[in-house]
């Protein structure tokens, strides 16, 4: 609430202006009648009044300008009435907090020693105790030092949304950096998918070229496992294009990829490292490696996270369940949850989702409702099994 007050006011300060002079405006209009005429003529206080409060509806645009308009009018008036005083003359402590709170410190201290001087020069001549010089002096270093503390305090709050807006543009950029790193191992990993099934195409190929004569039965198998497979590779193609190498610099790592064989072993890890896991893994054989790669990163993944952040005590469920249409994997823990400290530099589900999104599939991970924390995902395979 309150920003958006200091948003609308920074964008309207004609209108906020206008609003804070009009009560002076308004005082100086219903004084004119009993001022005594004697030293000033109504017609030249009208005058001054209008000279010394309009400047002000553009006090925040340009307090020094107005600052010093102001304070020539006042100067004015002493030079040629004397030590005539009109409520109007009150404009100049608001021009001056206007520059303590807008301006520069060396701007601001010019502006109390100018009406410091003013005040001097009309006590002097008006009053006849020099004890109201002092007082009129104490009421402008107080304005002034008003003006100096909310100029502060708006510099103050200026950088703290500067750091805010620094923070979410830095934060948005580690995210990229993040998405664009995944991305690029991402191709990797697929390339030693494609790589391996243009292997085995190869391999059947020159089976089935051998065996065209002596066994024409084992030379067909051979060329169904050739469509098989050329199928399944042209489907891994097509999820690579569009992924960007950003780090071709990096030495690559052509080894096996991990697989649902792999899934047993990456469980006993985890529950080595002190995470009991109960597992339930209902997956049929023959499903494509790129995906096998997915399941078997994202259950990582989630048990990495319940690693990190489950706390003391702490249990895991890793079900994958298939059906004709889907494979869904669920990691379920009752550890700490929502209370588990964030940590920073993570991208773990960063990651995750990139994964399972390049197979048109969702991620959804919160903590649960009584305790503890889920990863839900959900990977298309229909049309490649």
């Amino acid at each position: 609430m309150l920003g958006r007050l200091r948003s609308w006011t920074d964008r309207h300060t004609l209108i906020v202006d206008t609003l804070v002079v009009s009560p002076l405006l308004l005082f100086c209009l219903a004084t004119l009648g009993v001022m005594p005429t004697d030293t000033i003529p109504a017609g030249f206080t009208i005058v001054l009044t209008l000279v010394m409060l309009i400047p002000l509806l553009w006090r925040t645009r340009w307090p020094r300008e107005v600052m010093a308009l102001i304070a020539l009018a006042c100067f004015v008036q002493w030079l040629v009435w004397g030590a005539g005083i009109i409520p109007a003359d009150l404009a100049v402590l608001v021009a001056m907090y206007g520059v303590a709170a807008r301006c520069s410190f060396t701007w601001a201290v010019a502006a109390l020693l100018v009406t410091e001087l003013g005040v001097t020069l009309e006590s002097l001549q008006w009053f006849e105790q020099r004890k109201s010089l002092l007082l009129l002096g104490s009421v402008v270093i107080t304005i002034w030092i008003a003006g100096i503390y909310a100029n502060t305090r708006r510099q103050y709050v200026e950088n703290l949304v500067e750091r805010a807006e620094r923070a979410e543009r830095e934060r948005d950029q580690q995210a990229q950096l993040a998405a664009a790193g995944e991305r690029a191992r991402i191709a990797r990993e697929l390339h030693d998918v494609v790589a391996h099934n243009v292997s085995v195409i190869v391999v059947q190929a020159d089976g089935a070229g051998f065996a065209i004569d002596t066994d024409p039965d084992l030379a067909r198998t051979a060329m169904r496992t050739i469509s098989e497979t050329g199928r399944q590779a042209l489907a891994e193609m097509r999820r690579l294009v569009g992924v960007l190498r950003q780090d071709a610099d990096v030495p690559e790592e052509y080894a096996p990829q991990p697989g649902l064989a792999e899934l047993d072993d990456l469980i006993g890890h985890v529950r080595a490292s002190g995470l009991p896991v109960d597992c339930a893994i209902a997956v049929p054989a023959g499903l494509p490696e790129g995906e096998q790669l997915v399941i078997y990163r994202v259950v990582q993944e989630a048990l990495t996270n319940t690693l990190k952040h489950g706390g003391p005590g702490a249990r895991a469920t890793v079900s994958v369940d298939f059906d004709p249409h889907e494979v869904v994997m669920r990691v379920i823990d009752d550890g700490r949850g929502a209370a588990a400290e964030a940590s920073e530099g993570g991208h773990g589900l960063i990651g995750m989702r990139e994964r399972i999104a390049m197979y048109g599939g969702s991620v959804q991970a919160a903590p649960r409702a009584g305790g503890g924390f889920q990863v839900v995902a959900r990977l298309p395979v229909g049309q490649a099994t």
